[in-house]
């Protein structure tokens, strides 16, 4: 049978998504021919506008949809403490929490030779500014505990050597290769609690 070319294009648009391989983005592709016109009119707008919405926090770089993100705004949390993430879902998993009231910086990756990831690559910059004209006095490294993580975390720390900051790194409650999003809410609330210096 001659392989339908809608069908073809609507699978490689789902095996694009991180995790799903083509198996699946083909069941999804046929899933949306199975759905009234309303909804897939509907899953297509929400798709524009969730990308013509939202953006990063020109301050700490996490996903908001205002001008700056609630946690930056917010007079409130202890900008004396941030907490440096590779991605803006690490911040979800952590506010998820309720126990940390102070900010975030997510530097929007980590090093990595092999995907081309260098220092300018990342947002460290404004986190440096941001240590020294917010009164910083803690910086929490909160990368995943892989080598990439690893080695982030390592540049963090010879960069941040000369600032007048406690620098610490969370805890290995989490397992080495794992990644924040996945971590339940006892080993990511222990993980912080033991964090170390470094």
């Amino acid at each position: 049978m001659k392989e339908l070319k809608s069908i073809e294009k609507l699978t490689d648009s789902f095996s694009r998504l991180p995790g799903v391989g083509h198996k699946s983005a083909e069941k999804m592709a046929y899933s949306v021919l199975e759905m009234s016109d309303e909804d897939v009119e509907l899953f297509s707008n929400a798709l524009k506008d969730a990308k013509k919405a939202v953006h990063k926090c020109p301050i700490c770089g996490t996903l908001t949809e205002d001008d700056i993100c609630d946690i930056c705004s917010n007079d409130s949390r202890d900008k004396t403490k941030i907490i440096v993430v590779s991605y803006p879902k690490d911040v979800v998993a952590f506010e998820k929490l309720n126990s940390y009231n102070g900010k975030y910086h997510v530097l929007g990756g980590t090093l990595s030779a092999i995907n081309g990831v260098g220092i300018e690559d990342l947002n460290i910059d404004s986190l440096l500014r941001r240590i020294k004209e917010d009164g910083v006095k803690e910086v929490i490294i909160a990368t995943n505990p892989t080598t990439e993580g690893e080695t982030t975390a390592l540049y963090l720390a010879k960069i941040l050597e000369n600032f007048d900051v406690n620098l610490t790194r969370l805890a290995y409650g989490l397992p080495m290769g794992g990644h924040l999003e996945y971590a339940d809410a006892l080993t990511l609330s222990k993980a912080l609690e033991g964090r170390k210096k470094i």
